[in-house]
């Protein structure tokens, strides 16, 4: 069983206590690093490229790093679902017709239906850091929900956004403008195999990268 709290210093941290498994007192922590972070890893590490050091909001969904955070746009190129040839949808063995490919600054995804798309960041993780990625607030109040599995240590490449549109009206997604925010979690332990040394299957995948096995 966990419990969490936040524990003391400069950074906000989550401490997680194992009651079970770990032995008492055993603990774990892993602090949400901030602006000033994402920055100085950024300019110096090239962890996001390119970066924005600002919020950027006048006339469009925001981007760019945040207190906590870094809001990551999404590129031109879609592929949007399609029924049209009525192939079976197997993460196993995918078949590319199940797509429409579409390369615009605006991509209408159909009622219900579903998009790939791809930042147009491209991100080189720390070894000792996971990121979660959210759907922005904006797209979420019109039911359209964005998707994206953690980066994990030493992963690099451009991110690949799953885009559900949830309604029954067709939705619009704007090409170079915010999509998500990416948070950076940094582990108190440096892990002792990262992706990269898994020799993960979408390590430096570039653009929209499909399912691989």
């Amino acid at each position: 069983m966990l419990s969490e709290g936040y524990g003391p210093g400069p950074e906000r941290s989550i401490i997680v206590r194992a009651r079970r498994g770990w032995g008492p007192g055993a603990t774990e922590k892993m602090s949400i690093k901030s602006d000033t972070w994402i920055t100085r890893m950024a300019r110096e590490h090239r962890m996001i490229e390119p970066f924005v050091d600002d919020q950027v909001r006048a006339g469009v969904i925001s981007y760019g790093v945040s207190s906590y955070g870094y809001d990551v746009r999404v590129g031109n190129e879609f592929k949007v679902f399609t029924n049209v040839f009525n192939t079976v949808v197997d993460p196993k063995n995918f078949d590319s017709r199940s797509f429409v490919d579409i390369v615009a600054d605006v991509c209408i995804i159909p009622p219900n239906s579903f998009a790939l798309a791809s930042t147009v960041e491209y991100f080189r993780v720390p070894r000792d850091i996971l990121t979660v990625c959210l759907g922005k607030s904006t797209y979420a109040r019109c039911g359209i929900i964005v998707n994206v599995t953690p980066f994990e240590p030493e992963w690099e490449g451009h991110v690949t956004i799953e885009i559900s549109n949830t309604t029954p009206l067709p939705a619009k997604i704007y090409a170079n403008e915010g999509i998500a925010q990416v948070l950076f979690f940094q582990s108190d332990e440096v892990c002792a195999r990262s992706y990269k040394d898994k020799k993960g299957k979408y390590q430096a995948q570039r653009g929209v990268t499909l399912p691989r096995l």
